[in-house]
C-alpha cells in the first residue's frame, strides 16, 4: 500500500526493530550505531523521537543532559541499566522512565539480546491539555473504505 504524504500527516516506515541496529547516526564527530532520529523526517513540531537498538555489551559512549526538554525512555526488548546522575536502575521491557532536563543520563546493555527503546523528547512543563481534555470524538462512526 503505497501512501502519500499530506500536509496533515506523515509516515515513517523504520522496519522492523529487528532491522534498527543498521542505523548510523553521524552528527559533528559523533557517530552511534543503532539510533535514528524521526523528527525531521516526520516533520515534527512540539516533539523529537528516536528509535534504538543497542548490542549486547554496549553503552551510550557518553553521558547527557538537556536544558529545557524532558526525555521518555519506553523500553521493548532486551535487558539493561541506565545511570541517573550517581544511581543505577535495571531497565527491560515494558520500562517507562522519564526523565527530566538536568539529569545526567546514559544507558547500556547488559543482556544478551539487542536493547531496543523508543525515546520521546519534549520541551518540559509545555503540555497544556493532555488526550482527555484535548481530544474530540467525531460523531460519526469510521467509514472504512
Amino acid at each position: 500500500m503505497s501512501h502519500e504524504p499530506t500536509p496533515s500527516w506523515q509516515l515513517v516506515e523504520t522496519g522492523p526493530m529487528s532491522s534498527w541496529s543498521d542505523y548510523v547516526l553521524q552528527r559533528a564527530q559523533l557517530t552511534m550505531k543503532g539510533k535514528d532520529f524521526l523528527g525531521e523526517k516526520l516533520g515534527l513540531t512540539g516533539m523529537e523521537i528516536s528509535i534504538n537498538a543497542m548490542p549486547p555489551g554496549q553503552s551510550v559512549p557518553f553521558a547527557h543532559s538537556h536544558k529545557q526538554n524532558e526525555e521518555l525512555y519506553l523500553f521493548l526488548t532486551g535487558k539493561g541499566q541506565m545511570l541517573l546522575d550517581n544511581q543505577v536502575i535495571d531497565i527491560g521491557p515494558g520500562t517507562a522512565v522519564r526523565i527530566t532536563p538536568p539529569v545526567l543520563r546514559c544507558w547500556r546493555n547488559t543482556g544478551t539480546e539487542p536493547l531496543t527503546c523508543i525515546v520521546i523528547q519534549a520541551k518540559a512543563g509545555a503540555l497544556e491539555q493532555a488526550t482527555v481534555k484535548d481530544g474530540v470524538v467525531g460523531k460519526e462512526p469510521p467509514r472504512w473504505p
